[in-house]
């Protein structure tokens, strides 16, 4: 099923958290899919970070009879051509970690939400320009949440996705989402090592789960 970008921003919007993975084992890869899945993600990035991200992302859009309401997007893209790539392999969205207009005139072209990654307010005004409806605040850990609502008033109508360093606990997605964020991508701190060694799927449900309880009562209170 093909998502429109209205579709996948309203996600986004309602769900306040896209979890991002990257792995080189499409078995457990989509083990890892299915745990977020269940825990209530919809919207969800694989990175391309392995030398065998594409074959992975490959075989996770085959899967989506599974996940028939899933937004499966491809994070760390870094160039137009990689972006043609992975649109062709079934993309729903692109994320990246920079700000690149060569890659906006791609998923313009195909009518797909591009997500450029950005870390100044010159860059994040430069992705509106050329057509970002969500920008990306990367790395959220080394700007902060100062830094977001510092911008919100200069730029009012942002839409933030932060990623990098958010945690799974109610006192920092707080933080975030009190300084104006939209939603946040979050990897490593809710797809743990120990999670992943000892391939706990429940636990992972469980901590996904409680993730977006937490973000949708912080929702409610703004």
């Amino acid at each position: 099923m093909a998502f429109s970008k209205q579709q996948i921003f309203d996600e986004m919007k309602r769900t306040g958290i896209v979890p991002l993975f990257t792995h080189d084992n499409p078995e457990e890869a989509q083990q890892v899919l299915q745990a977020a899945y269940a825990g209530g993600v919809r919207v969800f990035e694989f990175t391309n970070r392995r030398k065998n991200s594409f074959e992975i992302f490959q075989h996770l859009h085959r899967q989506r009879n599974h996940f028939p309401d899933l937004m499966l997007g491809i994070g760390t893209i870094m160039d137009g051509a990689t972006t043609k790539k992975f649109i062709d392999a079934g993309a729903d969205f692109i994320i990246s970690p920079i700000m690149k207009p060569e890659m906006a005139e791609v998923c313009h072209r195909h009518d797909k939400l591009w997500i450029p990654g950005c870390a100044t307010l010159t860059e994040i005004v430069t992705a509106k320009d050329n057509g970002a409806v969500v920008i990306k605040v990367f790395p959220g850990s080394v700007l902060g949440p100062g830094f977001v609502s510092s911008i919100m008033p200069v730029v009012p109508d942002l839409n933030l996705m932060i990623t990098g360093g958010v945690e799974p606990t109610e006192q920092n997605l707080s933080a975030w989402f009190k300084a104006g964020a939209m939603c946040v991508g979050m990897g490593s701190q809710l797809f743990t090592k120990e999670i992943l060694q000892q391939r706990n799927w429940d636990l992972l449900k469980q901590k996904v789960s409680e993730a977006m309880s937490i973000v949708k009562k912080i929702q409610s209170n703004q």
